[in-house]
C-alpha cells in the first residue's frame, strides 16, 4: 500500500468487528513500528500486548477518572483536560457525569500499552515552566508507526490516554517498573467502517514562513 494514502487514511478506529488480530499479524504490525525513531536511538520503549478480558475489563474501568472529567469539562464548555485553564467544575458535578462503556477498549481484539523508560529520555523541557512535551519524542514516533502498519494490514486502532489519570493502578495491574510512564494505550482490530477520505486543515492555516507571525507558506 502507497506509504502516502496510508498517511491520509489512518483514521482513529474506535469501532470494532471482533474479527481476530492474529499473533502472526500482529507481530508484523510491531515487527515494522519498531524502526520508529526515539531520542539517542536508546529504544526505551516496552509494549504490554493484552488480550485477557478480564484485564481489559480493568483497564476499562480505569478510564473512568479520565472520561468522567472529560464530559463534565465538555458540558461546562471549557477545554478537557486543558494544562492553562484550572478546571471550573465542581465535584458533585464530576460525580454526576455517567461515564459511557469503553468500548474501544472492551471490543478490540488486543490492546498494546505502551510504557516508556524515562531513565533514557531527554527531557530537554524539564526546566521550562510548562508542561512537559518533549519526552515523548521518544515514544510517540513508535505509537504512530504502529498505527500506520495496522492500517496497512487492514487493521486499525486509536491512541486513548484516558487511563493515564490512574498509572499508578494501571502499573500495579500490569507489573510495570516505577521509572517507566504509560504513554498510550491502543487498542487495535478490525475496523466496521475503514476510512478512506480524513479532514485535515490545509498547510497554508498551520505552517508559516521563517517566523510564527510569519506570511502562510
Amino acid at each position: 500500500m502507497d506509504i502516502y494514502h496510508v498517511m491520509r487514511t489512518t483514521g482513529a478506529v474506535r469501532v470494532f468487528t471482533g474479527e481476530p488480530l492474529p499473533d502472526e499479524t500482529l507481530t508484523r504490525i510491531l515487527d515494522n513500528a519498531r524502526f520508529a525513531p526515539s531520542g539517542g536511538n536508546r529504544q526505551g520503549t516496552h509494549v504490554v500486548a493484552v488480550r485477557d478480558p478480564a484485564t481489559l475489563q480493568a483497564l476499562a474501568d480505569l478510564t473512568d477518572t479520565g472520561f468522567r472529567r472529560y464530559i463534565a469539562q465538555q458540558r461546562h464548555g471549557e477545554s478537557p483536560w486543558n494544562p492553562l485553564h484550572p478546571m471550573g467544575v465542581s465535584a458533585d458535578e464530576l460525580a454526576a457525569v455517567r461515564v459511557p462503556r469503553a468500548a474501544q477498549l472492551l471490543d478490540a481484539d488486543v490492546a498494546l500499552v505502551i510504557c516508556v523508560d524515562l531513565g533514557v529520555v531527554a527531557a530537554f523541557d524539564q526546566d521550562l515552566d510548562r508542561i512537559g512535551l518533549v519526552a515523548g519524542a521518544s515514544v510517540y514516533p513508535l505509537v504512530w508507526n504502529i498505527l500506520l502498519a495496522a492500517r496497512s494490514e487492514g487493521f486499525g486502532g486509536v491512541l486513548t490516554t484516558m487511563v493515564v489519570p490512574e498509572e499508578p493502578k494501571v502499573k500495579e495491574l500490569l507489573g510495570i517498573p516505577g521509572d517507566y510512564a504509560i504513554a498510550a494505550v491502543v487498542p487495535l482490530g478490525k475496523p466496521v467502517k475503514q476510512f478512506t477520505k480524513l479532514t485535515r486543515k490545509p498547510v497554508s492555516e498551520f505552517v508559516t514562513r521563517e517566523r510564527f507571525d510569519g506570511p502562510a507558506f
